[in-house]
């Protein structure tokens, strides 16, 4: 599906959030969340930022939402899905990781910018292919308690707060828990990716009807080689979820597109 800048623009406000909102403009005006120039509206990119986003639209594999060059009719899966299906059912993101969608992302991640969450989750229900209208409830990949406690939030379950709001699907906050604390996955090899995040997730003792034959759509901000999402949707399947759909906000690929 495509989307439009349009899609992104707020709803009209009362009187006097519209006051409100013209007040903080004047003390903290709108700018691009690609590149920081002043823009006419908040949470809007200026036409250079807009230009440079590869949202990620059919064609695409079925399995894991890597797009494709070309065309190769519907229902494509691609060698890479054949070769090693994933643990998780099938995998959509919203754009390329890359320019305007790689600052966005981390600053939400980095640089505490939690006010790009509502946008960025309003992309991820266009990009769900309507597996998030359709599903038993939103699972955010989940802090260890102590990164938690340092970071004070987790940007994955900021997205999936609003995508909850946005929806009206349960948002399952205390389901899913990271028991092992893990080493950043930056800059390490794949390989050492699985073994970082191996057994790293478990659903919480008396959340287990939160997942049993339910379709639960898992959200992470950025797929790089999976080994986060494929760990935690693991941990979700064992449970006795049905069905498991990764959701994230950017796609890392290798090579052109």
């Amino acid at each position: 599906m495509a989307i439009e800048e349009q899609d992104i623009r707020p709803q009209p406000l009362s009187r006097s959030r519209a006051w409100l909102r013209w007040i903080g403009d004047i003390v903290y005006p709108p700018t691009c969340p690609g590149c920081g120039v002043i823009t006419a509206r908040h949470a809007s990119f200026c036409p250079t930022c807009w230009r440079d986003i590869r949202f990620i639209e059919r064609p695409y594999c079925e399995v894991l939402g890597i797009p494709f060059s070309y065309d190769p009719g519907p229902g494509m899966v691609c060698a890479e899905a054949i070769a090693e299906p994933p643990v998780f059912d099938r995998l959509r993101s919203v754009a390329i990781h890359e320019g305007p969608v790689r600052h966005l992302a981390h600053g939400l991640k980095y640089r505490d910018r939690t006010d790009l969450a509502p946008m960025m989750a309003l992309w991820l229900q266009r990009a769900s292919d309507g597996f998030v209208a359709g599903c038993d409830g939103i699972v955010p990949v989940p802090l260890h308690r102590w990164r938690f406690a340092s970071r004070k939030f987790n940007q994955s379950a900021e997205l999936a707060r609003h995508l909850s709001r946005l929806s009206g699907r349960p948002f399952l906050a205390r389901t899913l828990l990271r028991v092992k604390n893990t080493s950043r996955q930056v800059g390490l090899t794949e390989r050492a990716r699985e073994v970082n995040v191996r057994a790293a997730f478990k659903v919480a003792p008396g959340h287990e009807i939160d997942v049993a034959g339910k379709h639960i759509v898992l959200v992470d901000d950025v797929y790089t080689t999976g080994a986060t999402v494929s760990s935690a949707a693991g941990a979700l399947k064992r449970a006795g979820a049905s069905e498991v759909t990764v959701l994230t906000f950017a796609m890392v690929v290798a090579g052109p597109i």
